[in-house]
């Protein structure tokens, strides 16, 4: 038995709470994860977890080993770290979760820059704008844009985006352009939702920020879908600068309300709670960053 093998496979056992998604995790198959948990047990000499149909609970002495084997992995990785940092080569796994639209149009480029400089270093990167759980899925760093990260999170700034309301020609000369934020109440708004969440909107009034209430024809949880719809002239949408770009340098859209700023949401680095920043994740933050202030 591979001893290391044996409590890497542990540990993700633990985390996700079944054998299943860790052997897709780890990419073997389940039998191979069960085998080495079942060596592990021999070895020891202790029960590490009891299994049913419905769950799987670790044991006392389970829990114990859990955190020791987290201690030592976490070691292990940042001795090889340091080693590799002296010989100033990245190398290894990074599993990258980024938003579709940002990451689309300005990461990956960068990434592919980063797969290019540091071919030891393999990325797997997945494009959503779900919110990923970090350490049940085994993700390394997760790209977030928003105005408040949670309080949990272990996080570092990259940069920031700027927001606009923008809207079609042809949508402003046939209901006139809103002159005020409240104005927008009596406009037809395109809004980014996720989870049901009611849409408002904030503008920075010179002393304090105000919160506008929006009335949404059209929703959807996708940026470049909502700047196409006001392209189209079914409304106003508050989009990122990285999506409206493309369109407002056609003149599809143009910009509105640019008295009153909108927030400016932070790119940030989120990073996993339970463990050691490999050197490879610390490089491809420090490229990022560099690369994001210069955009």
């Amino acid at each position: 038995m591979d001893r290391l093998d044996a409590m890497q496979a542990f540990v993700r056992v633990a985390e996700l709470g079944s054998f299943a998604a860790a052997a897709q995790q780890m990419n073997v198959a389940r039998s191979v994860v069960t085998r080495q948990i079942a060596a592990l047990e021999r070895h020891l000499g202790v029960k590490l977890m009891v299994r049913s149909t419905r769950r799987l609970t670790l044991t006392s002495a389970g829990a114990a080993y859990l955190e020791k084997c987290r201690v030592i992995l976490t070691m292990l990785d940042s001795a090889e770290g340091e080693v590799a940092a002296e010989r100033h080569i990245p190398r290894g796994h990074i599993r990258l979760s980024v938003p579709l639209s940002f990451g689309l149009k300005r990461l990956t480029p960068l990434l592919l820059q980063f797969a290019q400089h540091y071919p030891e270093v393999q990325l797997e990167t997945e494009y959503s704008d779900r919110h990923a759980h970090l350490i049940e899925e085994g993700i390394d760093l997760s790209i977030r844009i928003t105005a408040q990260p949670e309080a949990s999170d272990i996080v570092r700034v990259l940069g920031e985006t700027r927001l606009a309301v923008v809207a079609a020609p042809s949508y402003l000369a046939q209901y006139g352009e809103p002159q005020h934020p409240l104005a927008l109440q009596h406009h037809t708004c395109l809004a980014y939702v996720r989870g049901g969440q009611r849409q408002s909107w904030q503008f920075w009034m010179g002393e304090h920020w105000l919160t506008v209430p929006i009335r949404s024809q059209f929703a959807a949880n996708n940026g470049d879908v909502l700047t196409e719809a006001a392209a189209q002239g079914l409304g106003l949408t508050c989009q990122p600068d990285f999506i409206v770009a493309d369109w407002l340098a056609q003149g599809k859209v143009q910009t509105v309300l640019t008295d009153f700023p909108c927030p400016r949401p932070k790119i940030y680095a989120v990073l996993p709670s339970n463990r050691h920043i490999p050197y490879r994740v610390r490089v491809l933050m420090d490229f990022l960053a560099e690369q994001l202030a210069n955009q």
